[in-house]
């Protein structure tokens, strides 16, 4: 579902964008510059097509501790890529004047391609977050094709509602509410990013304690749940004891994971909304809370100060 909306907006950031900039060089008469507006447009879905396919051939690469620490670190990456894109959003009083002045200069340029640049940056721009935003959700949970079609449909057919057939949508309450929700994605990304710096042994579990006891681990968590592991199982008994709790239920007999396991239908979408874990470290709840409060800040600081406009 996350991904459903990741694409919605996306596409439609980038149709809004586009339609502005068509809707400016049609008014001003510059048809050759129309041209080259879609000649940036075709070539940045193309670039990003291809910047598809080399991220996978790199992701495909890594295996074992490599592959965990990869996906960690894009995770981050595409938590702050996210994180910027709504503080963008925020800080921006009124994006359409702000791409008119950009499209104007552009045209006053002597630089020739600069219709082409500006619509290519666009549009490329937003594909490689789509890169970066799917690929972090199919670490963590998979992506689902359908909502990711949906998505796109929805934001396509938007702007072209929008631009084509002039009708009212209501863009600052979307970007608001949309914001508010990828504010939860976002933390739940960062989040999953320590989880795999963690497993990959990059970053030290903190909490909990492991001691040999009786020629056997005994890890210990913080809230006095106790186990015992075989000496040869040291990494996976300080992985236990560095969880604060752990609430996920049993498999089911068939081996499948019951609706409220944060694999299950049920705690996979809360994982999926609000970066969800039935049994978290503590360096990952310290995240997620430290995540989320920032980011509410900022968004309150920005998004009420310029009322996000389009």
């Amino acid at each position: 579902m996350a991904e459903l909306i990741i694409m919605f907006r996306e596409v439609l950031e980038a149709s809004l964008i586009i339609g502005i900039l068509y809707t400016y060089l049609k008014k001003s008469e510059n048809k050759s510059s129309i041209k080259m507006l879609w000649y940036g447009v075709f070539t940045a879905i193309i670039a990003s097509v291809l910047m598809s396919v080399v991220f996978q051939s790199i992701a495909g690469g890594f295996k074992g501790d490599s592959a965990k620490i990869f996906e960690g670190v894009i995770m981050i990456i595409a938590s702050f890529v996210l994180t910027t894109m709504i503080i963008w959003m925020a800080r921006n009083n009124n994006i359409s004047e702000e791409l008119k002045v950009k499209a104007k200069e552009a045209l006053s340029s002597s630089f020739k391609y600069g219709i082409f640049t500006l619509a290519f940056v666009a549009v490329f721009r937003e594909g490689v977050e789509v890169i970066l935003f799917l690929y972090s959700i199919a670490f963590k949970d998979g992506v689902s094709v359908l909502p990711s079609v949906i998505g796109s449909l929805l934001g396509l057919l938007s702007g072209y509602a929008i631009f084509v057939q002039g009708i009212k949508f209501p863009l600052k309450k979307f970007f608001r509410i949309t914001s508010v929700f990828l504010i939860f994605v976002a933390a739940g990304m960062l989040t999953y990013g320590i989880h795999e710096l963690e497993s990959g042994g990059i970053i030290p579990y903190f909490s909990g304690k492991t001691e040999i006891v009786d020629n056997k681990l005994k890890a210990t968590r913080l809230n006095g749940d106790i186990k015992e592991f075989d000496l040869n199982n040291e990494k996976k008994a300080k992985k236990w004891s560095s969880r604060l709790w752990d609430i996920n239920p049993s498999k089911n007999k068939d081996g499948s994971y019951p609706v409220f396991h944060d694999k299950g239908s049920i705690g996979g979408l809360f994982k999926g909304f609000f970066g969800y874990n039935g049994d978290p470290s503590l360096i990952e709840v310290i995240t997620w809370l430290i995540s989320v409060i920032g980011l509410n800040y900022l968004y309150r600081i920005f998004g009420v100060k310029n009322k996000i406009g389009v």
